[in-house]
């Protein structure tokens, strides 16, 4: 009630309000004249209050809201459940498919959702789809039957039900609104927003993915990072590029069903959904990481777009330079990867998966023995099944899988923790460059040691991570110059076993 009463933006996609005298819901913050406490009512996600029967406030866009970060703190099923679900899964394999990754029977799973969201599956999953209309209506010029085809809807009629529905307007009103002092964008191109709880500190997010680009796969150009996708249905191109108060998202896609897809992968990679307030807060209990929180907070963890594709980079990358990761990983990408047309860059290839990896000559690497097999027999595990690094994964069994491979030590299994598989209490305390940043700020230096006092940091250890990196000098903690095109990438100066 206070947080709708103060319209406090920090609540924006934990819950929504709806009010019973207009019949819409609304995120925290909504600007409008706060409705009577009486009037309210309290709904865990979009899906629950549409289901309710409210529509969706034409001024604060609850469906445009961060997303929540329950699902990015937590690994129980419903989290787990929710996470494949913005991925698509839904949409892809139905309900059965979701129950089936998740290792419940159906019936489970829409008890569970329903007892926890307000919403089961199938009511979710529509949400999603509608909010994945709505972009698309008011960032293309595509004819309606093709928006309501890339939104995943059945039917056109369907589409104009929901969308109505929904939004209170129809596809042609909405379309009209938006379109009012907007320019088009280029045919094939959608040009979007993606939206964050400030603050966000974009220096070590954009200056890791920068450094650390694999060349033909990503790259720094124009002030934006971009980087090749792999989808469910085919392949895309983003170029993110941070703004004052959200992230501006280009995406070329050639199959739009990848669409909603594309956007939460986009946002896991850069960690939007997270809750900034909260990390920075615990964090600054500690007085030796508070002046650290208070210099630059808002940190985010730099993740990935592909589990696997991080996974075998990070086996790549033990025990040399970034710019040795790099050429590694380039030479597989160049080798294995699907090439792909980038008119507007320098990508060439999406990083090959584990199935094409599997065809590779191990001979071929130019790679110590230990590290090769490592990289051969974690390949193999991904093509196989045997490690399941998905959405929807468990973060421990991903833990004990991984541990189970040759070559894979505490250090990597975490640094994937941390990066692919999302866990944000990833703790890497035998990295070279955290344990350097603790022995000059006087923490204990010692992996033991500093594990014990790292339970103070406890459930954000991964954030404390970035802060410690942070003390050291080196291209990714800053953010490249705007000016600076794919070309300054290339070069990297030697890192420790932290900067993977």
């Amino acid at each position: 009630m206070r947080a709708v009463q103060s319209k406090d933006a920090r609540f924006d996609g934990w819950f929504f309000t709806a009010v019973v005298t207009t019949g819409i819901y609304c995120r925290p913050s909504c600007p409008g004249v706060p409705p009577k406490p009486e009037n309210m009512r309290f709904y865990p996600t979009a899906a629950a209050a549409q289901q309710a029967g409210f529509r969706a406030c034409k001024r604060c866009r609850p469906d445009a809201s961060p997303g929540s970060p329950r699902w990015n703190e937590r690994a129980d099923v419903v989290a787990r459940a929710m996470r494949l679900i913005a991925d698509g899964v839904v949409d892809r394999d139905g309900v059965s498919g979701l129950a089936t990754r998740l290792g419940y029977s159906t019936r489970q799973i829409e008890r569970q959702l329903l007892a926890e969201m307000g919403a089961g599956p199938l009511a979710l999953a529509r949400a999603q789809r509608a909010q994945t209309a709505r972009i698309l209506i008011e960032t293309s010029s595509l004819p309606m039957s093709d928006v309501a085809h890339g939104a995943g809807f059945g039917s056109v009629r369907a589409f104009n039900d929901t969308v109505r529905e929904v939004f209170a307007l129809t596809p042609s009103e909405l379309r009209a609104r938006a379109a009012r002092g907007h320019q088009a964008a280029a045919p094939g191109v959608l040009s979007l927003r993606l939206p964050f709880r400030a603050p966000l500190c974009p220096g070590n997010l954009f200056g890791h993915l920068a450094a650390t680009a694999v060349p033909g796969v990503e790259e720094w150009r124009n002030g934006a990072y971009r980087r090749t996708l792999r989808l469910p249905r085919g392949h895309g191109v983003v170029a993110l590029r941070p703004e004052h108060d959200h992230i501006a998202c280009v995406l070329t896609l050639t199959d739009l069903r990848d669409l909603s897809t594309a956007i939460t992968r986009c946002r896991q990679l850069l960690d939007l959904d997270a809750d900034p307030v909260a990390v920075d807060d615990l964090l600054r209990r500690d007085p030796v990481l508070a002046p650290l929180v208070d210099k630059e907070p808002g940190r985010r963890v730099p993740r990935t777009v592909d589990a696997g594709e991080f996974a075998v980079r990070a086996v790549l990358g033990q025990q040399v330079s970034t710019a040795a990761a790099r050429t590694h990983a380039g030479r597989l990408a160049a080798a294995y990867g699907q090439a792909v047309a980038d008119p507007g860059g320098g990508l060439t290839h999406l990083f090959p998966d584990s199935a094409a990896l599997a065809e590779l000559d191990p001979a071929g690497l130019a790679l110590p023995r230990a590290r090769r097999d490592a990289v051969v027999s974690l390949i193999a595990a991904l093509a196989a099944g045997d490690v399941d690094l998905g959405a929807g994964n468990d973060w421990q069994r991903a833990r004990a899988q991984l541990s189970a491979l040759p070559g894979l030590g505490p250090w990597t299994v975490e640094t994937i923790a941390m990066r692919a598989l999302g866990d944000p209490d990833a703790f890497v305390p035998g990295d070279l460059g955290v344990r350097v940043a603790a022995r000059e700020l006087g923490l204990p230096a010692t992996p033991a040691a500093l594990s014990r006092h790292s339970a103070a940091w406890r459930p954000w250890r991964a954030y404390a991570v970035q802060h410690l990196w942070a003390t050291g000098d080196h291209p990714v903690n800053h953010m490249p110059e705007a000016h600076a095109d794919h070309e300054s990438t290339k070069a990297g100066r030697p890192a420790g076993r932290n900067l993977r």
